[in-house]
């Protein structure tokens, strides 16, 4: 589905004086086109503008972009019953690098096709295999028992906390900063959703950039969201926290939240900023703090 931006410049003047200009200012629209006494609508709804007296455009321009959730612009809703379903997961492959350092996924047979026929009747066969691998491999989510000694592990964590979640994504491509800070989330509504920051990293998965300081949320921009109360926390990159330092803030502060984290998504482009509904559910082991999960997100037609 094709989503819109406006680019435009601004001169606002105010009832009680001053004024207000901008350059270059992008703001979400519902479509291909848009008239300029809806688009000032937006604009002042966005900015949350008050006892505002005129507005004038100029260089206004429509762009085919995914939309960044402006305030007060449009946001996907179902039409009908219709939805579609985008995988977020990584495949996972035997010797796979998920985490640079970590081992990849070993898979070795149990019980092979050939074998089994001697069990069976004739024509039935079966294939039963082993996966080695560590907990931290492909697309996975982390419970607190992962961070904490005594923290909700896997087979704690309530359904609730890890499906049918509405999301809202926000978008960081192409964000001068690699840090993800309170500011970068200032104008995003969290509570209650389960907040995938998209990044655009996942484009080196499988590489040896994936591994590359990357894109991740700072201390300040975590602890907000526990305050506005996200109910989960995903990225699309290598880590939620930042690779090339040994402390792990994100992490302790969600984590400590009890906010499951979702790390190495991909596809989140796929997604609209608001509409989408996110299941990332893993196996309920018990003593265990990460594991692999199919992450899926459910999303109007």
């Amino acid at each position: 589905m094709t989503e819109y931006r406006a680019s435009f410049d601004a001169d606002v003047t105010f009832l009680n004086g001053g004024g207000l200009q901008v350059q270059g200012f992008r703001l979400d629209i519902p479509g291909p086109t848009v008239a300029e006494a809806d688009l000032v609508g937006l604009f002042v709804s966005h900015l949350g503008l008050l006892m505002v007296d005129q507005v004038r455009l100029s260089g206004v321009a429509v762009l085919a972009e995914p939309h960044r959730g402006s305030r007060g612009g449009p946001a996907a809703t179902a039409s009908g019953e219709a939805t579609r379903l985008v995988d977020l997961s990584h495949v996972i492959e035997a010797g796979m690098t998920t985490y640079p350092g970590l081992p990849g996924p070993e898979f070795t047979p149990f019980l092979t096709r050939a074998d089994s026929r001697g069990h069976y009747a004739k024509g039935t066969e079966f294939a039963i295999d082993r996966i080695q691998m560590v907990g931290n491999t492909g697309t996975y989510l982390d419970s607190p028992f992962h961070r904490y000694e005594g923290g909700t592990d896997l087979a704690g964590l309530p359904l609730e906390s890890v499906a049918d979640l509405p999301v809202v994504v926000v978008r960081l491509t192409g964000a001068a900063e690699r840090g993800v800070t309170a500011r970068a989330l200032a104008a995003v509504d969290v509570a209650g959703r389960a907040v995938l920051l998209h990044t655009g990293w996942d484009r080196h998965w499988r590489t040896p950039a994936y591994g590359d300081p990357a894109p991740y949320l700072a201390e300040d921009g975590a602890r907000h969201l526990v305050e506005a109360g996200a109910r989960l926390v995903g990225i699309d990159s290598v880590n939620i926290d930042a690779t090339d330092r040994d402390t792990r803030p994100a992490h302790s502060i969600l984590l400590g939240a009890g906010v499951p984290v979702l790390e190495h998504l991909t596809n989140l482009g796929e997604l609209p900023v608001h509409g989408a509904r996110l299941h990332a559910v893993p196996a309920p082991v018990r003593d265990f703090g990460t594991f692999p999960v199919r992450a899926y997100a459910v999303v109007p037609a």
